[in-house]
């Protein structure tokens, strides 16, 4: 196959691999709000998709070279490895969503890339120092989300131990910001990912002739992603917003807090996070710091789950892909 269709292809399927991101990653930012009554679903998913759109504008390419440059280098692996990945991480989101199983894209994308690689030319092609790099921001981040919305709910306690409940009401206002701050977060983090793939597959087909990310990527990603935020993946939000616990506005004002720090500090870093696990980590820290036989354990034990198995589960999958689509776009 040309090297112009072979881009077509892989532009393709990399926006719509982002738009799956936002559809099924839209409750990160608007479920706890929606659920507190701090806004409508229809203002908050607009909100949420502005926001998506600007985070990648301001917030640098840091996670777009870690996925695009330092996992596999694109002179070790071809075009019908990315493919493979894409497809393989675009596939299991789907999946999850019919579930309605809040699963990590970025676990998805990762898993997908390394299924895809080694079956092309072995271990040997991916860089530990990368591999250590997007895995320890991947699982070091929910337990981050954990503790520090245990922690934030304790303080909150404690400096409004003398409010009235019409702290509530500063609670719903001040969510405006955090649930923006959140959403700009997950743009930043995620549209960068894809937009470091299509970066990645620009070199291999010889677009380009060193690793860069063109700001048109960037914006085309980062439209991806908002359009599918504004669509909305409703199972997706009611999980993450009803079935831990009754979330009241103070739990929705500190989960956001404590998501929005975590994701947007491992944005600047060059650390991919799962804006879903970070989520759903803190608003469990959050409940269980107020009390604990209030949060659903059993319902974050199906996110638990997903957690494990989506890296092992694209990368198979990748990995037989690949050995499908190489007839198709060669080896």
């Amino acid at each position: 196959m040309s090297p112009d269709l072979s881009f077509a292809v892989l532009l393709v399927l990399t926006l719509g691999f982002a738009f799956l991101n936002g559809f099924h990653d839209a409750a990160n930012a608007v479920a706890t709000i929606i659920a507190s009554r701090a806004l409508s679903p229809r203002y908050a998913l607009a909100m949420a998709a502005v926001a998506n759109l600007l985070g990648p504008l301001l917030f640098g390419s840091a996670v777009a070279i870690t996925v695009g440059k330092e996992l596999v280098a694109p002179s070790s692996i071809t075009i019908t490895v990315v493919i493979a990945a894409l497809a393989s991480g675009s596939l299991w989101s789907l999946v999850t969503w019919l579930w309605g199983i809040p699963s990590s894209s970025s676990h998805a994308l990762a898993g997908g890339l390394v299924g895809a690689a080694v079956a092309y030319g072995g271990w040997s092609v991916l860089k530990i120092e990368g591999l250590i790099k997007i895995a320890l921001a991947l699982f070091v981040s929910p337990v981050l989300g954990f503790v520090m919305g245990w922690i934030l709910l304790r303080l909150i306690f404690f400096l409004a131990r003398d409010a009235t409940p019409r702290i509530n009401t500063t609670f719903n206002r001040l969510q405006l910001v955090t649930a923006t701050t959140l959403a700009l977060s997950h743009g930043a983090n995620d549209a960068q990912k894809t937009a470091g793939i299509v970066a990645l597959g620009m070199v291999i087909l010889g677009f380009e002739g060193v690793f860069q990310v063109p700001l048109w990527v960037i914006v085309a990603n980062a439209l991806a992603i908002s359009i599918g935020t504004a669509a909305g993946g409703w199972r997706i939000i009611r999980t993450m917003g009803g079935k831990f616990y009754r979330i009241r506005p103070v739990h929705s004002f500190a989960s956001q807090l404590t998501s929005s720090v975590v994701i947007l500090g491992a944005s600047l870093l060059g650390g991919p996070v799962s804006t879903t696990h970070v989520v759903s980590s803190a608003i469990v820290g959050v409940g269980a710091s107020q009390r604990r036989n209030q949060v659903r354990w059993s319902n974050l034990g199906d996110i638990g789950v997903a957690w494990l198995i989506t890296v092992p589960i694209t990368a198979l999958l990748a990995l037989l892909l690949y050995y499908l689509l190489r007839f198709v776009f060669g080896p």
